[in-house]
């Protein structure tokens, strides 16, 4: 490689660093701005936890946040980058300031008959449907376009870069961990309320060992056991 193209390479390398480093921090706000300017007054954040494990049901919250500057809670943000205390806590104040959320929940038996990706999308449906106040707008996270007669749009990684999903997605988490936590007492030998049900390799050999219970995924769990 010559010099120059040295060179080059090098100068393109530092202008991407700099770029991560100096990025100005995601304005989460900014869609919501954006609805409201167009006359949107009830703003839906709609967002799920638990596609991934091979236990327990998929949780979707639906939420309708204030969103004058007086009723901004400081700190909300994707779930998984948050701290269990810092959610819990988030999670009760978010619960307290809404004006109104709703939960969707589809079991195990829901994903395993209709697969997750349904079972996703009516769970968040059903949660939208349930709120007391019809929604002007509804945004989700990811890139599902849901079965309703609402105005919406899908924002991919939208509990980053959104308050209102990021309100919703610690909503889903705090209440489907606070679940899986109850089951592990009715389940104790799989452990749910350290793995939530996702797959580690000791909640695996507990379906090596054990066999399913009845909150397992059928169709998630078929390479290590069946019924």
């Amino acid at each position: 490689m010559s010099t120059r193209s040295q060179s080059s390479r090098k100068s393109k390398d530092s202008s991407v660093q700099e770029s991560i480093f100096t990025s100005e921090p995601v304005d989460k706000l900014r869609i919501e701005r954006e609805l409201l300017s167009q006359g949107c007054r009830y703003i839906c954040g709609v967002d799920e936890v638990g596609r991934g494990p091979l236990a327990g049901p998929v949780v979707c919250a639906a939420v309708i946040m204030p969103l004058d500057d007086a009723s901004i809670i400081p700190g909300i943000d994707d779930s998984k980058k948050l701290t269990e205390a810092k959610r819990t806590a988030l999670a009760e104040r978010i619960r307290r300031t809404a004006v109104c959320c709703q939960i969707g929940i589809k079991s195990a038996q829901d994903i395993d008959r209709i697969n997750i990706l349904e079972a996703t999308k009516l769970a968040m449906k059903e949660a939208i449907e349930s709120l007391p106040i019809t929604p002007d707008f509804v945004i989700t996270d990811g890139n599902m376009t849901l079965d309703i007669s609402i105005p919406q749009r899908y924002i991919i990684k939208g509990d980053a870069r959104s308050y209102t999903i990021g309100a919703a997605s610690i909503l889903a988490k705090t209440y489907r961990d606070d679940l899986m936590t109850r089951l592990s007492i009715q389940y104790p030998e799989y452990n749910f309320a350290s793995n939530k049900g996702y797959p580690s390799k000791a909640h695996i050999q507990a379906i090596l060992d054990h066999g399913l219970c009845p909150e397992h995924r059928r169709t998630f769990t078929e390479k290590w056991a069946k019924d």
